[in-house]
């Protein structure tokens, strides 16, 4: 278990990759089996200039990645997905987003874990549910 894990070291592991930095995110709190993310809105995730709105893609990213790393506590690590649904409930205008991931059953292969993503004005824009593989990895060769 890596339950001694701050805030700003799963910031640091999750902003390593260039797609997470090139996504602004930044851990906001870190609990036990939950994760809070910010996401900087970038005029990129526009649809179409003329729909401002956040592309769906850009919000399915951020539900995975919220679910995922809420399991780190538990790996130490960030975890292959390996099915995801994501439900849509309303336009993501421009502006930052949070998103907030939970743990819902963690498994010493297969865990289970949900996120939603919400505008600064706390109004819920997605939510995803996904299972992920939590077991052992292969050790480098």
């Amino acid at each position: 278990m890596s339950q001694d894990l701050t805030a700003d070291q799963v910031d640091a592991m999750i902003t390593q990759g260039p797609y997470h930095q090139w996504l602004g995110l930044k851990v906001t709190a870190l609990g036990e089996d939950t994760i809070e993310i910010r996401a900087t809105w970038r005029e990129e995730w526009k649809v179409h200039p003329e729909r401002p709105y956040t592309h769906g893609g850009i919000l399915a990213t951020l539900l995975d990645l919220a679910a995922d790393w809420a399991l780190v506590r538990r790996t130490g690590r960030g975890v292959p997905t390996i099915d995801m649904r994501v439900d849509y409930h309303s336009a993501a205008m421009p502006g930052d987003l949070i998103v907030k991931g939970r743990v819902v059953k963690p498994g010493s292969q297969f865990s289970t874990a949900e996120a939603q993503v919400f505008d600064l004005q706390g109004k819920l824009l997605a939510s995803g549910r996904a299972t992920y593989f939590t077991g052992a990895v292969a050790p480098k060769k």
